[in-house]
This record gives structure tokens, sequence and C-alpha cells, in this order.
């Protein structure tokens, strides 16, 4: 179970957040972060590029890229799945181990940034952020733009 990090922004401001990390991460490469769906193929490519790396999740570059990546991959969720970001009362925050989720058009909630320290964690085709997203129950019926 993840701790919550009290360094991760509240929901107003993740979808800021996600929008620098892709800045950053994007700039002087070609990575497509383009909020599509596919583009969560190249979040798992990311995640385990740094797991293949060796990386700690304690060192700080390994935590600032999980935080972002968790960012995009919530932002996906809202832009294409109909979700808006919420900040976890304390018994969600306990539950899922982060302060903020989102909330789906039919009120469920999901922990994205949960979602991206698994596949760090445990890595494998059964915690593909794409594949999450595929699978996702309470998506919005028309994918928003």
């Amino acid at each position: 179970m993840n701790t919550v990090d009290e360094r991760t922004p509240c929901a107003r401001e993740m979808r800021p957040h996600a929008a620098a990390f892709v800045t950053r991460v994007t700039a002087g490469n070609r990575l497509p972060l383009d909020y599509s769906v596919a583009s969560l193929r190249i979040v798992d490519f990311l995640i385990d590029g740094l797991r293949k790396g060796g990386a700690s999740r304690e060192r700080v570059r390994v935590r600032e890229a999980l935080s972002g990546l968790g960012a995009y991959v919530g932002e996906v969720l809202v832009r294409r799945a109909g979700a808006v970001w919420v900040d976890f009362d304390a018994e969600q925050r306990t539950y899922f181990g982060q302060p903020v989720g989102v909330r789906m058009p039919d009120g469920r909630v999901w922990n994205p940034l949960g979602k991206v320290h698994n596949r760090f964690d445990l890595g494998g085709p059964e915690e593909s952020l794409r594949t999450f997203y595929l699978t996702l129950h309470g998506r919005a019926r028309k994918a928003a733009a």
C-alpha cells in the first residue's frame, strides 16, 4: 500500500500538474503524450524503463516522475472518460494511500496515482495503465474530447 505523499497536489492542481509534467518530459523528445487512450502504452513503457533501470521509488527524480505519470493518467480519465478530479476524504486516503483521485460519471472513484505506483512496484501486463483504462467501470458512454 502506498503512503500518502504530502507533496502530491490537491484535486484542483492536478490538471496543471499533468500539463507541466507533459511539457517537461516532451521538451526535446518526441513522446506522443497527447492525453489519448493510446498514449497510456507510452506511460507503461516509461514506467517499465524506470523499473529496468533499477530505480528506487525513494529517489526524488523517480517520485516526481511517478507523480507526473499518475497525474497524466488521471487527466486522460478526465478528458476521455468523463471523470473529475477529487480530493479523497480521510477514509479514502487511508484506503487508496493517495490524497487525490478521480470520480467517474457513475460515482465510482479510482486511484490513477496508485495504479502508476502499482505498475512501478509490480510491473507486468496485469498492471498496464492502458488495460486499466480499457476495463474501467463507470466511463461516460461518449468519450469527452
